[in-house]
């Protein structure tokens, strides 16, 4: 499951919860934090990461605190990067076999000028996906 912090990617976390729960299935969470510009080294994308822990904090918490009221073991995590690309490669990295994304509306202008990191995910993700409206 993918959570930005929205309110689409709390709904999709709400449903991905009740999937693990009736599933028993263990739920992995990741966060991304696109870069703004170009790191010039690794340390510096190791620094951003560890800043990312901190700004996620609070929606990392709400989730842990969710998945433990439904007695569903969580997995959280925080990269740093093109959001798409991290979230294909973490799903290929870790063969998951389902991305319960949320899905949040723009109009259609945006859509066919900037597309959505949703409309991007179900094109190119390698795994079934469920978006949540």
């Amino acid at each position: 499951m993918a959570n930005d912090g929205s309110e689409a990617a709390a709904k999709a976390l709400d449903v991905a919860i009740k999937l693990a729960h009736w599933l028993k299935a263990r739920l992995h969470m990741i966060s991304v934090e696109e870069l703004m510009d170009m790191p010039a080294t690794l340390d510096e994308v190791v620094e951003e990461e560890r800043e990312e822990k901190h700004r996620y904090a609070k929606v990392i918490a709400q989730a842990q605190f969710k998945a433990k009221s439904a007695h569903v073991t969580i997995e959280t995590h925080v990269r740093v990067g093109h959001a798409v690309q991290v979230i294909v490669d973490f799903i290929e990295r870790e063969r998951f076999d389902l991305l319960v994304i949320g899905y949040m509306g723009h109009s259609a202008l945006y859509n066919r000028l900037i597309g959505s990191t949703t409309d991007r995910l179900v094109e190119l993700a390698p795994c079934q996906i469920l978006v949540v409206k």
